[in-house]
């Protein structure tokens, strides 16, 4: 399948059952961050991003919705990307914003 198009793109990024997944998919990420030991690199920083989404998760998926649709698996799959290959995209892309 060719990447989305921009149009296909823009409304991905604001598809409400889309967020979701990318919901859980945050809240999964942080509670492994939120497992991992102290001496990885930027661990602080991502410990505070991990706790920022338990407090609020619906504002970081809103935040992590937009980049996690630019990552080429999204591009590539759009809204049927496999929940695994979802995972790969929102962890890139919260790394990325980190």
């Amino acid at each position: 399948m060719a990447n989305l198009t921009y149009e296909q793109s823009a409304a991905l990024m604001i598809d409400m059952t889309f967020r979701g997944r990318v919901k859980v998919s945050c809240l999964s990420f942080a509670n492994y961050i939120l497992g991992e030991p102290t001496d990885v690199p930027a661990h602080n920083t991502r410990a505070g991003w991990a706790k920022t989404c338990y407090q609020n998760p619906d504002m970081i998926a809103t935040q992590i919705q937009p980049p996690t649709v630019m990552e080429p698996a999204v591009q590539a799959a759009g809204a049927d990307i496999d929940d695994t290959s979802l995972q790969t995209a929102v962890e890139t892309a919260v790394n990325k914003m980190l």
